[in-house]
């Protein structure tokens, strides 16, 4: 359970309190993933430029990320800008996306340091413009003594480039110390991941009705319970996140094992005759 001191929950709208009044507090989810899909349906849909609806997207971005810290949420991961977005989508679009970006944070940090978020990043962010990192860094260190909400934003980020990259890492290690590959294990290659500084995700939420992953934390939702709605994401909210850890607290998460009340338990497998046909 979250710390008393830490929550804001007379913050919450009268909407996101009668939600959060049905929510068990000892099983909140630490860590909530979630693939923002849908901003150019959404201005599709109301005859808008594509650009207006990554700007209401950006919203979304903020107005969650302070549902997050009132609740106390400790890790909140946004998938923001894959590396396939940057390599595919037309150059006028990533420009106005890196500018985008850049501007969010010039505009948000001081509602960060109100809601006391710190801001991190995952992924080949040295390949966005030099004027982006030197504002995301900004950004960081602004918020880098805060210890509410960790907002980590994946930018120019693909979870097999993210592999790629910790299993260099790991076989430059492996040269450097001599150690045998037999040797490796999971803790070692998780040491490596962009994400080693956070705990898997207990919630991966994906907006829009799409049902894949894009390519998002592939080893680190291995156990993740995912949770696919058809808002797109600029008409989701705080609400919205609050609802999904609803459900998600309806979930039995077993990680392999067995719930109760599921058959013949292993003592009574030994005695039952194995039939070959």
């Amino acid at each position: 359970m979250r710390p008393a001191g830490t929550l804001r929950i007379h913050e919450l709208t009268p909407e996101e309190r009668a939600i959060y009044g049905t929510l068990k507090l000892e099983c909140l989810p630490e860590h909530v993933a979630i693939i923002m899909d849908g901003n150019g349906r959404w201005a599709g849909s109301r005859s808008l430029k594509r650009f207006l609806g990554h700007q209401q997207g950006a919203k979304s971005v903020q107005l969650v990320t302070e549902t997050a810290s009132r609740i106390g949420l400790p890790w909140l991961t946004l998938y923001a800008f894959s590396l396939e977005n940057n390599l595919r989508r037309p150059k006028v679009e990533v420009n106005f996306l890196m500018r985008l970006l850049k501007s969010y944070l010039e505009g948000n940090v001081q509602r960060m340091m109100d809601n006391n978020v710190r801001i991190r990043y995952i992924g080949r962010t040295h390949e966005l413009p030099r004027e982006v990192q030197d504002t995301m860094q900004w950004a960081s260190e602004t918020t880098n003594c805060n210890t509410g909400t960790t907002l980590t934003l994946a930018l120019n980020y693909g979870s097999r480039s993210e592999l790629v990259d910790a299993f260099r890492a790991l076989s430059a290690e492996l040269r450097l110390k001599h150690i045998s590959p037999d040797r490796i294990t999971e803790e070692d290659i998780h040491r490596h991941l962009y994400t080693a500084h956070i705990p898997d995700p207990d919630l991966l939420i994906r907006t829009s009705g799409e049902m894949r992953i894009s390519n998002y934390l592939l080893w680190q939702i291995a156990y993740t319970e995912i949770y696919v709605t058809d808002r797109l994401w600029p008409d989701f909210r705080g609400v919205n996140l609050l609802e999904a850890i609803a459900n998600f607290q309806r979930r039995e998460r077993r990680f392999g094992g067995l719930s109760e009340n599921v058959g013949v338990t292993d003592e009574e497998a030994e005695r039952v005759k194995i039939a070959v046909s």
